[in-house]
């Protein structure tokens, strides 16, 4: 299938009224079962589901906006948080196509103003968190005095000549790594990241919406505000000092444009079949310590058949998964801090499995 034919498929907008099967119709009823908590006039969340090349599902509850009581809706739009790590990850690999940069380029190539003791790290090891590179967040003040920009990380990261371990030989998620590939993107690009983005993936793929915001760049259309529960009502926490970063979590996206990037990536419509082979790799050797995380790819977590990844931050819980011997896709976008949709996904996802088979 060519990408045209493929981004006409995916208007999902009008899979409501095409015919639905009856197993789908069970299903449908016991997702929204699942999401009792999301309904009524509370943060929401948006939820699709793609099922051997067709999304079966999609469905939104509760609201975008407590104060302007606005509905989610699949158009809604959330902060990805770490589930942004893909995109940056792509915009390398597209980048890396086209010749501008090498997977096996020395940070120090793009960045140099970080310090020598990062002359190891590789492009590489930034996407497979094997760089050990110190965590930025363990640099700032206790109080910033404002949002830490991506220009204030590789600053603070200049200052720190030092790393956790030698780069490739263990593994450890990083934040910092991801800041950086994201001016590396700039660097190499001659472009800002978010222009980056747009250019490589959201307009060739149609997500004319999804933004890697920044606060003087235009307003996120149809913008879900983020909101953290406190002593027994909904707040609006929609940001901290570390939500303006971009290259580890700062893309805005709705289930609909999501459903476009993951029929994509089934397709090899946006990245040649080395990069997506690259892309979905175990790259880590050394156990992760984290819960369903046998290996990281790039911007990829692995888990036996699975691929996911979560994105965490204030107001906002979100998941992405894959299942590729299922031809299966679940989204679970939340502007909320809690619950942790990642058991509700994989609980969706073992609703459109091969009985028998393994959801993992």
């Amino acid at each position: 299938m060519n990408a045209s034919a493929l981004f006409a498929l995916l208007l999902l907008g009008g899979v409501a009224a095409g015919p639905v099967h009856a197993d789908d119709s069970a299903r449908i009823a016991a997702v929204d079962a699942l999401l009792h908590d999301y309904t009524g006039d509370v943060p929401g969340v948006s939820v699709l589901v793609l099922h051997e090349g067709r999304p079966v599902l999609r469905r939104s509850h509760g609201l975008a906006d407590l104060e302007a009581v606005t509905p989610a809706t699949p158009e809604t739009r959330y902060r990805l948080a770490s589930v942004s790590k893909q995109f940056t990850a792509a915009a390398i690999l597209r980048m890396a196509e086209e010749g501008l940069l090498r997977l096996d380029d020395p940070v120090r190539r793009w960045l140099p103003e970080l310090p020598p003791a990062t002359a190891p790290v590789t492009l590489h090891h930034l996407l497979a968190h094997t760089s050990g590179l110190v965590d930025y967040e363990d640099l700032m003040e206790a109080a910033p005095a404002g949002q830490v920009q991506d220009a204030d990380v590789l600053a603070l990261l200049a200052r720190a000549d030092r790393l956790r371990f030698a780069p490739g030989t263990a593994y450890a998620y990083s934040n910092s790594g991801y800041v950086l590939l994201g001016l590396v993107a700039a660097r190499a690009s001659g472009q800002s990241f978010p222009e980056v983005l747009r250019t490589r993936l959201f307009t060739p793929l149609g997500m004319d919406g999804a933004v890697a915001w920044t606060a003087d760049g235009a307003p996120v259309r149809a913008r879900a505000w983020g909101y953290s529960l406190r002593d027994g009502r909904w707040q609006r926490t929609d940001q901290s000092p570390t939500s303006a970063t971009l290259g580890d979590g700062g893309i805005y996206a709705s289930i609909d444009e999501l459903g476009r990037w993951l029929a994509a990536l089934d397709a090899g419509a946006i990245l040649s079949d080395a990069s997506r082979q690259a892309m979905f790799a175990a790259h880590t050797s050394t156990p992760t310590g984290e819960e369903d995380v046998d290996a990281y790819g790039y911007g990829w977590r692995l888990h036996g058949d699975m691929q996911w990844h979560s994105g965490e931050t204030v107001g906002f819980r979100n998941v992405v998964l894959r299942l590729p011997r299922e031809r299966l896709a679940v989204v679970v976008l939340s502007n909320r801090n809690s619950p942790p949709p990642y058991p509700l996904a994989r609980a969706i996802a073992a609703l459109w499995a091969t009985p028998g088979a393994p959801t993992r």
